[in-house]
């Protein structure tokens, strides 16, 4: 049986709208301010390693909670370089990658979730506001659609369950023009989208403004808790901390337990040039809602503040030995296999050509979401997992480090989401051997109407799962 995204595209097509694009990200594709390189030794109140979402979020929090400390943000490369200057975005209100799977997991308090991750949205939105952060922050709303004709009862049973407003097929097609549409389910208020790049520089000025120590290219590479502080090889330096925080999300965790923990995914993305009024108006898109399709194997799109579609997703690939490499992001089967969904998705943008191309590592977890833990006595907090929905739960989760470093018993901190850790991915080669059979047996649902082998059901029985 095959799907839409099965039907032929011209490959002279897919290749003319590639021949362009350049190989970095888009967000990333804008003036950024430097930061130097630790050269010493510094000692902090609170040392946080990893200058993405999370460790940007947690330096200032805590800068907010206690103005007096002294705080020393940290990062291997630059602020903001990795997952979230590489990300689609989307600032989703889920902590649980979505109803469904927190309703599975933790039933009992599903609620409390909801409402955390509604909480936590319209906090973001609220500091980014009283900060001032320039980010292109837009409250759209998320648009699922169907494009196969089992996942209309999806988005229906959807519906039912409250999780938005059914949209028919000739109501979604009003609202963006494409022919694959079969219906849609609307959520007003349960998606942002944000410029990436922007929110992490933005959030290091507020960091720095509040005055937190920004080092760019310093690379944490040891722990020693043997003292009374716990001491950090870090670059050509070292920095002795009361505290720490560990945001390292995809990359091999400072605590060796956690090395097992998560598995790192390629995402790819495209993003076109900015859209003429015309071309524009060939699609609609009014509203500018964020919109995913409802496959297994996904896409995800947006557009910017200049009208590009950002265009990602499907493809989710693993390399043996959970290795991180440069060289994992140039995958040209990926990107023309996303060229020819874009064209069978918006077949009147054929005029559209692609200004970049680009891929990320997502740090997923088991359980499709974040967790969190305590390490060195206490002294040290982590958290990774996030299975590319960190935009907007990182915020939360720095929080959820911040309570744990403090013992401060709170709400986040009595979830038992917080509390209990995830079945961890087995080693080589039994991790790859069954991400790869996952894979295809993904692929093979979306292509027999959504129905699930014995692998997958398997899976879903024991709570364990694979996704990007």
């Amino acid at each position: 049986m095959q799907t839409v995204f099965d039907s032929h595209v011209d490959p002279e097509l897919v290749e003319r709208s590639l021949a362009a694009s350049s190989l970095d990200s888009m967000w990333l594709d804008i003036p950024r301010p430097s930061y130097d390189a630790l050269s010493g030794s510094v000692t902090a109140d609170l040392l946080v390693v990893g200058a993405g979402y999370t460790g940007l979020w947690t330096a200032l929090h805590a800068a907010q909670r206690n103005p007096g400390q002294k705080i020393v943000l940290v990062d291997a490369e630059r602020v903001g370089w990795a997952a979230s200057g590489r990300n689609g975005g989307f600032v989703d209100a889920s902590l649980t990658h979505g109803l469904a799977n927190g309703k599975a997991r933790w039933p009992n308090e599903i609620e409390t979730l909801e409402a955390m991750g509604r909480e936590n949205l319209d906090g973001m939105q609220d500091d980014i506001g009283q900060l001032r952060l320039d980010v292109d922050w837009e409250r759209t709303g998320m648009l699922a659609v169907a494009t196969e004709p089992h996942q209309v009862a999806w988005l229906q049973e959807a519906a039912d369950g409250g999780e938005g407003r059914f949209v028919a097929q000739d109501e979604v097609r009003a609202e963006v023009a494409s022919p694959t549409y079969l219906a849609g389910l609307f959520s007003p208020d349960t998606l942002a989208i944000v410029h990436p790049g922007k929110l992490a520089l933005e959030l290091a000025r507020a960091c720095v403004e509040a005055g937190v120590a920004i080092f760019e290219r310093t690379n944490v590479t040891s722990i020693d808790s043997s003292g009374s502080a716990v001491r950090f090889g870090a670059g050509n330096g070292t920095v002795t901390a009361g505290r720490a925080v560990l945001a390292t999300n995809v990359f091999p965790s400072l605590i060796m337990r956690n090395r097992l923990q998560t598995v790192p995914v390629y995402d790819y993305v495209l993003a076109t040039e900015p859209l003429t009024d015309a071309q524009l108006d060939r699609v609609g898109w009014a509203n500018r809602q964020g919109i995913g399709d409802s496959a297994n194997q996904f896409h995800y799109y947006r557009l910017s503040a200049d009208n590009r579609i950002v265009w990602g997703g499907y493809d989710a690939i693993y390399k043996f030995g959970r290795k991180v490499k440069p060289a994992y992001e140039d995958r040209p089967a990926s990107y023309r296999r996303l060229a020819a969904h874009f064209f069978i998705t918006f077949p009147q943008l054929d005029d559209v050509r692609f200004s970049h191309r680009w891929a990320g590592a997502i740090d997923t977890s088991t359980r499709f979401c974040a967790h969190w833990g305590l390490a060195h006595g206490g002294r040290v907090a982590y958290v990774n997992g996030f299975t590319g929905l960190g935009v907007g739960a990182a915020r939360f989760a720095a929080d959820v480090c911040l309570d744990l470093l403090e013992g401060r018993s709170s709400a986040r901190t009595e979830l038992e989401m917080v509390r209990k850790r995830p079945l961890p991915f087995p080693p080589e080669p039994l991790a790859s051997i069954g991400i790869q059979a996952t894979r295809w047996s993904l692929d093979r649902a979306d292509h027999s109407a959504g129905r699930r082998n014995l692998l997958l059901r398997t899976l879903d029985a024991l709570g364990l799962g694979f996704d990007s």
